[in-house]
C-alpha cells in the first residue's frame, strides 16, 4: 500500500523542499520506491534534484489541469526517487482549480491512477506550496499524514495554528483519515537555548508530537541543490544527511502505527 505523506508549512525558508528531496532519498536507500511530486511554482524541488524547469515542456500542472497522463510527466533522478516536476506554469493552476468541480481531489485522483495503472509506489511525498490554496487543501486530501517543518525561531510558528485549523477543515469535507504525523525540527542549533524552548512552546501549544532528530544547521544543506542532488549523496557522512536518515527510519514506523489507536493517543 502507498503511503502518501504531505509535506506543508505555509511559512518559507523552514527547509520543507530540503525535508523533501533528503527523506525521498532515504527513503530510496532502504529499497523503498519513491516518487516526489513538486507542488511548488516555484519549482525548488525540481531545480535541486538536477532538472531545470525551464527545459521541461509538460509538468505537474498539465496532469493536474489538462488531464495528462502522470507516467508522461514522471522523471528518474540521480537520487533514486522518481519525480513529478514542477514549472512557473503551476502558479495559473490555483486559478484554473478554482471554478473546478471537485478540485480538491486532483492530487487524490493523480496517486489514485498511478496505483490503478500499477507504478507500485511505497512513498508518495507532495511538497506543498508556502501557502493555504488549492495545491495545499488539494495536497492534504490526497494524503494519509501531514509533516510540518519547523525552523526553531520564534516567528517560526505563528502560522502552525492556521495550518492546523486547514487540517481540521480538510478532516471535515474532504479527508477525514487524515493525521497529523508531527513536526520535524530543522535548521536546527542545538548551541543555543532558544531553539529547545521554541520547540518545546509548539509541542505543548499544539499538542503535536515532535518527530526526532532535530535536523541541525549546515551548509551542507545549501550546496547540494547546485550539484542537482540531496545531501544524503553530496555529504553522505554529515550530521544533517546522517539526521534524514534517522528521521526517515522514524516516519516508517510512524507508517506502521494503528490508525485509530493513533488518534485515541491524541485526545
Amino acid at each position: 500500500m502507498t503511503t502518501t505523506l504531505a509535506i506543508a508549512n505555509q511559512k518559507g525558508g523552514v527547509a520543507k523542499t530540503t525535508t523533501v528531496a533528503s527523506l525521498g532519498a532515504a527513503l530510496a536507500e532502504l529499497d523503498y520506491k519513491v516518487l516526489l511530486v513538486d507542488l511548488d511554482p516555484q519549482a525548488c524541488l525540481t531545480f535541486s534534484l538536477g532538472v531545470d524547469p525551464e527545459d521541461l515542456e509538460i509538468s505537474v500542472h498539465h496532469v493536474l489541469t489538462k488531464g495528462v497522463d502522470p507516467a508522461e510527466v514522471i522523471l528518474a533522478t540521480e537520487d533514486g526517487v522518481d519525480l513529478l516536476p514542477a514549472t512557473i506554469e503551476l502558479a495559473r493552476a490555483e486559478a484554473d482549480l478554482l471554478t473546478r468541480t471537485g478540485r480538491e481531489h486532483v492530487i487524490k485522483s493523480l496517486v489514485e491512477q498511478l496505483d490503478e495503472d500499477g507504478h507500485g509506489y511505497d512513498w508518495i511525498l507532495l511538497d506543498c506550496p508556502p501557502s493555504l490554496g488549492v495545491l495545499t487543501v488539494a495536497a492534504l486530501t490526497a494524503a494519509q499524514g501531514v509533516l510540518i517543518p519547523l525552523q526553531c525561531e520564534t516567528l517560526s510558528h505563528r502560522g502552525v495554528g492556521q495550518l492546523l485549523d486547514t487540517v481540521h477543515d480538510v478532516r471535515r469535507f474532504t479527508n477525514r483519515k487524515l493525521e497529523v504525523w508531527g513536526v520535524l525540527p530543522t535548521i536546527f542549533d542545538g548551541r543555543t537555548n532558544h531553539s529547545r524552548t521554541v520547540l518545546e512552546t509548539i509541542s505543548d501549544t499544539y499538542d503535536l508530537e515532535v518527530i526526532e532528530p532535530p535536523i541541525p544547521k549546515t551548509i551542507k544543506f545549501a550546496e547540494a541543490p547546485a550539484a542537482g542532488r540531496s545531501i544524503l549523496s553530496t555529504s553522505r557522512s554529515s550530521k544533517g544527511a546522517k539526521a534524514y536518515r534517522e528521521v526517515a527510519g522514524n516516519l516508517i514506523k510512524r507508517s506502521q502505527r494503528p490508525k485509530a489507536r493513533a488518534v485515541r493517543k491524541k485526545a
